[in-house]
């Protein structure tokens, strides 16, 4: 098991797996910009070193500084968290390259994945289900118009190696589709420095469906289910669930079985997730994620399993702690993302915290780095917490995130707090029944 691991990354993750790493008796390093000096993982961690002043690219994403803070303290091995350089393949090399363990999957399978066209080509052989749409990239207008006549409109047109709905565009029609592809190309190429983009048909109302994965490297391969993803803003996950409300059991062992076999053929390493659209009871491959989740708790909650313990054991060389026919599904969970933001125009809302207070009792997990006088930053992502509710069935979860909403108080800064409060609220949510596209339109109503 390793010794000392350097944690490449700020806030609640960071927090997250440094509470991992303590409980295994694993020292830690936090780094930091100059602007989290004060952060809470900064603070617990045996050892901090600050990395560069507050934009990222200058800390968190500068490698050789974090390669340099991992020689120097002695880390044995770097937790990237998620976002920032944990799906960066080149940054996974040179970490082994300087004889420190990666704690993620192999550099060979964040490139494939990276690449949404590979990914879908390879998940594709691994016998996977696609969405229709064309085989590889598309150059020209002229053959966009071809491949949707082939599929049919609409059609979303998609960067190669884009993430978060940017280089992503949406023609419902002919008339539509010049401009769609010539904006996904800009968008794809301002963000992503490579305007490769594909072509998909656009699925009217599915929802998002992810099977979390572990694979260690003896070639054992179990999923610990589904999440529903299906809240989203702009294609960005607000409100998670597991087990989704609307997946039959049988269906949910088939996906389950079928992502795993999957995965097995490709001989992954580490935890994942396999991203689905899911759209009368079929599933179609988005992307693979190789990476810890965000909403990795909901997961935890309902097979009472850490998976961050896991991924560290898989990264030492230790075998899957579980089979397959071990993991158990119980009750219901829901994770409702915390901004600093104003939630009706969603605007950033940095500041100082005057006043926290996390919700607690019976099934309430509230992972957070925030503190009282705690000043957040403009710099990086609005995210300061993540409120986790667990209950025995899907109302009773509704009704203890209603009692725990009510009790969190985060003063100083706007949040989406009220978000979730109306939310919870409509009748629709309550039955379970949305689609992907569904959140876009209650805002809307909420604003008129």
């Amino acid at each position: 098991m390793f010794e000392k691991v350097l944690i490449a990354n700020r806030g609640e993750i960071a927090l997250r797996i440094h509470r991992a790493c303590k409980e295994m008796g694993i020292a830690t390093v936090a780094v930091h910009s100059t602007a989290d000096s004060s952060a809470m993982h900064v603070r617990l961690a045996d050892e901090s070193v600050c990395l560069g002043p507050p934009a990222a690219k200058d800390s968190y994403l500068n490698v050789a500084a974090l390669i340099a803070a991992a020689e120097i303290t002695g880390a044995d091995a770097i937790h990237p968290g998620y976002g920032f350089l944990s799906e960066n393949a080149r940054f996974a090399e040179i970490v082994a390259a300087h004889d420190i363990t990666f704690i993620g999957p192999k550099a060979a399978h964040i490139d494939v994945m990276g690449d949404k066209i590979t990914a879908k080509e390879t998940m594709g052989k691994a016998g996977i289900p696609l969405v229709p749409g064309s085989p590889g990239g598309v150059d020209t207008t002229e053959q966009a118009h071809k491949v949707a006549k082939e599929f049919g409109f609409p059609v979303l047109i998609k960067a190669s190696s884009g993430g978060g709905g940017r280089g992503m565009k949406l023609a419902r029609d002919a008339s539509e589709l010049d401009n769609a592809f010539n904006n996904a190309r800009s968008e794809s190429k301002a963000a992503f420095g490579d305007d490769t983009v594909y072509i998909e048909k656009y699925l009217e109302i599915p929802r998002h469906i992810e099977i979390q994965i572990a694979a260690d490297s003896h070639g054992n391969v179990v999923h610990f289910g589904e999440r529903d993803c299906s809240l989203q803003r702009r294609n960005q996950k607000v409100l998670e669930e597991a087990l989704s409300p609307v997946l039959t059991q049988k269906e949910r062992e088939k996906i389950g079985e079928v992502t795993r076999a999957a995965i097995e053929k490709l001989g992954y390493l580490g935890l994942g997730t396999i991203e689905y659209l899911y759209e009368n009871g079929e599933f179609y491959f988005i992307e693979m994620n190789t990476r810890l989740q965000v909403e990795h708790p909901i997961t935890e909650q309902v097979t009472d399993f850490d998976l961050v313990r896991e991924q560290i054991r898989i990264a030492a060389g230790e075998k899957l702690s579980i089979k397959q026919e071990d993991i158990a599904f119980r009750g219901h969970s829901i994770e409702c993302r915390i901004n600093a933001e104003d939630w009706q125009t969603f605007t950033p809302s940095p500041g100082t915290i005057t006043d926290f207070h996390a919700p607690g009792g019976p099934g309430v997990r509230f992972d957070s780095a925030v503190y009282d006088g705690y000043r957040i930053p403009p710099y990086y992502d609005s995210m300061i917490g993540k409120l986790i509710v667990f209950a025995e069935d899907r109302p009773t979860c509704i009704a203890r995130l209603r009692r725990a909403l009510s009790e969190t108080v985060l003063t100083g800064v706007k949040t989406t707090v009220p978000l979730f409060q109306r939310l919870i609220e409509d009748p629709e949510f309550q039955a379970g029944d949305y689609n992907i596209h569904w959140l876009e339109h209650w805002l809307e109503s909420q604003s008129s």
